[in-house]
């Protein structure tokens, strides 16, 4: 190779004027996935070419950003083609050094405090098994901050296997067990189990990683249980189900249902019955609970008795979730059940 193309020489031809010109050009395109990415939209699309209205979202808001300023799209018009720092790959390299960052600050910010995790596992759209890591800590103003760490593929979702993903994450952000203060996971998932499970090994390593379950998932999936198994609230969901089901398949019916709810609610307003105000009157998915005939009362007795319920599982999970309660609470909330 000439000495006058080796890359060190091309380099050093290169002026002030051409690197603040790249520098403008790569912010801008930082820019613009810093945007897509807090805003949690897609960067590809189908039709690239440059003839096309609609290339992706990457392409169209980084022509809209140098349309909008002159400095930028005189430096995005004469970019050279292998230059052009919108591959997909260089997208890809840039979204990492960005989540490398986010996970350095919030190292930074944890100051080798003590930590929680919140650990599940799911697949994703390719029918690969991941699993989803998200620290919780008190920082310095003594705010409770959670912040996710990252997703790590895994072959199997033993408890061996998950134990070993946990490590290696923290272990590459240059955290410990040690500094491990409370783990939590998906009540339903592989990581909730006997005694061999996930949490009894990390207890086994750090005896104050208490584990917290997830008293809300729990009682979440006993309802459901309880309510498929009794007759007049599967019936009351039944009804309410098929109901929204044959309100919302018609554009008619759903513009009937409304003027006739308009009508009424103006009404009962103009009589002084019903009070007006700010989120008061809000359209929901079903529009006229009382329009629904199923015979006899038993839709206004579910609805009254699905209140009772609900009202004596929710002192019961605040009771669950608290670290003191006392004995008579519990028990009185089990005896009203």
């Amino acid at each position: 190779m000439k000495e006058k193309q080796h890359i060190q020489s091309v380099l050093v031809k290169q002026s002030n004027q051409d690197k603040i010109e790249y520098w403008v050009q790569l912010n801008a395109i930082v820019d613009c996935i810093i945007f897509l990415l807090c805003q949690g939209l897609a960067f590809h699309g189908y039709d690239k070419s440059q003839g096309s209205s609609d290339k992706e979202n990457f392409l169209e808001l980084l022509q809209f950003l140098g349309d909008h300023n002159e400095s930028i799209n005189e430096v995005l018009e004469k970019v050279p083609k292998n230059c052009k720092l919108t591959h997909h790959e260089i997208q890809k390299d840039i979204v990492n050094a960005i989540a490398r960052e986010a996970s350095r600050a919030t190292i930074k910010d944890l100051d080798n405090g003590f930590f929680l995790i919140l650990v599940d596992e799911s697949r994703d759209i390719s029918v690969k098994e991941q699993m989803t890591l998200v620290l919780r800590y008190v920082n310095k103003q003594g705010i409770i901050i959670e912040r996710f760490l990252g997703i790590v593929y895994v072959a199997s979702i033993t408890t061996l296997s998950l134990k070993y993903a946990i490590e290696c994450l923290l272990c590459e952000h240059n955290l410990s067990l040690s500094k491990l203060h409370g783990q939590g996971y998906d009540g339903t998932s592989n990581m909730q189990g006997d005694i061999n499970d996930l949490k009894i090994l990390i207890l086994k390593e750090n005896k104050l990683a208490f584990y917290v379950h997830c008293f809300a998932h729990q009682l979440q999936l006993i309802l459901v249980v309880v309510a498929k198994n009794h007759i007049n609230i599967a019936e009351f969901f039944y009804v309410v189900s098929n109901s929204v089901t044959v309100v919302g398949g018609s554009c008619k019916r759903r513009d009937a249902l409304r003027d006739a709810q308009f009508f009424k609610i103006k009404e009962v307003l103009e009589n002084g019955v019903r009070r007006s105000g700010q989120g008061l009157n809000q359209e929901t998915n079903l529009k006229r609970p009382g329009d629904i005939h199923v015979g006899d009362h038993k839709f206004v007795f579910a609805l009254h008795l699905m209140k009772n319920i609900l009202g004596i599982t929710n002192e019961l999970s605040i009771a669950l979730q608290k670290k003191k309660k006392k004995k008579s609470r519990y028990s009185k909330c089990y005896g009203s059940c």
